[in-house]
């Protein structure tokens, strides 16, 4: 009732023409006192979900908060209907290449009913294949993950460095089930490069949408487990993270050779040189696909943008900076060189332990239910 009380009263001074907030709080009391919780009307979901995104400490991309299109599908409640939910918000996200910032809430957790839950950290997320000399074909990150979903029937239709994982989602009803996703929701962008023609034959590619389906939604007290939302990619995250990182695709040494780098020494900055054509790839490709995608720069500057807006508003805006400033050139960045608000707001998105845990692990056990 704290946090609903919180809440509600943000959400009456925030809309001045919600009705009487007294009978609101009495009514939400009722509900509580109850049945143990209380259900919110669609404007409270919508207002609560762009909240959380504004509250969001480690999101440098909440300037558009107000534009996020929330999707009520709180009366969702089987497996098979939560997966097929997904894949019409992956097409909606991804709008032929405009991509549109997009929240699916599906149902609370409610006394004596759970919630069901989605697995996968993102729902597009590429498998990792253990090969007999300790390679990885693929993305490392998901080689449990990509076992355990072999363990769970998974026969991929290839085998190659970007086979897009199935969903899984969890019911209490159901158990965990798996559902592939259509090739005509996963728009994926080939890489190449504005003035090196050899970086296509490399054959990377990165999927459109970056649509993060493992965080709980929180708002006045109610739980959402399964509410996957989207903004778009800023380049970095896919240039400086998902092909750079070691435990990764770990380009960085495989672009710097096809560049002719010395990479005797740590001091000829080979490293940082072949980090820079990996990410002009990254933006190229996505600008010459016409899929929306925006540089730490551009990022940088439009995050302060709305940090002065929400300071003019008169409300704190909190900042996670390790999250905030970009893994590449961050002290080129404005966003570098200053102190920021580090309380924690509520709605928010917070992250479960098990779902980070099988996000990438998937068990174990397999996808057992949880306690």
């Amino acid at each position: 009732m704290r946090e609903a009380e919180e809440f509600l009263r943000l959400f009456h001074a925030e809309n001045r023409d919600s009705g009487s907030l007294q009978q609101r709080l009495d009514r939400v009391r009722y509900e509580v006192e109850t049945v143990g919780t209380y259900r919110h009307t669609a404007e409270e979901l919508t207002f609560g979900a762009r909240v959380a995104w504004r509250n969001s400490a480690r999101c440098i991309g909440r300037l558009y908060w107000r534009s996020l299109k929330v999707r009520d599908l709180r009366d969702v409640r089987t497996a098979a209907g939560v997966a097929g939910h997904c894949v019409e918000h992956l097409r909606m996200a991804t709008n032929k290449g405009k991509i549109r910032p997009v929240i699916s809430v599906f149902p609370p957790e409610m006394p004596q009913r759970p919630a069901p839950r989605i697995w996968n950290d993102q729902l597009i997320r590429y498998a990792g294949y253990q090969c007999p000399d300790g390679s990885v074909l693929g993305d490392p990150r998901y080689a449990r993950f990509t076992e355990a979903m072999a363990g769970f029937g998974w026969r991929p239709p290839r085998r190659g460095a970007f086979d897009v994982l199935p969903l899984v989602v969890e019911t209490a009803e159901e158990g965990p089930r798996m559902f592939g996703l259509p090739s005509d929701a996963v728009l994926e962008v080939p890489m190449s490069h504005p003035d090196l023609p050899w970086f296509a034959e490399l054959g990377l590619r990165w999927h459109a949408v970056p649509v993060i389906s493992n965080m709980r939604l929180s708002i006045g007290g109610v739980s959402y487990p399964a509410a996957p939302f989207n903004g778009w990619y800023m380049g970095t995250e896919i240039g400086a993270r998902n092909f750079a990182d070691t435990d990764r695709y770990d380009m960085i040494p495989v672009v710097a050779e096809r560049l002719g780098l010395d990479t005797s020494s740590e001091d000829t900055l080979w490293r940082d040189r072949a980090l820079v054509e990996l990410n002009r790839a990254v933006l190229h490709s996505y600008g010459k696909a016409g899929v929306t995608i925006t540089d730490h720069h551009t990022e940088s500057q439009r995050f302060l943008t709305h940090l002065a807006k929400e300071e003019s508003a008169g409300r704190k805006c909190p900042v996670d900076w390790s999250w905030i400033v970009p893994p590449m050139s961050g002290s080129l960045t404005p966003v570098f060189h200053r102190y920021y608000d580090e309380s924690h707001q509520l709605p928010n998105f917070h992250l479960d332990d098990d779902a980070a845990r099988r996000g990438t692990d998937g068990g174990p056990p397999c996808f057992s239910p949880r306690g």
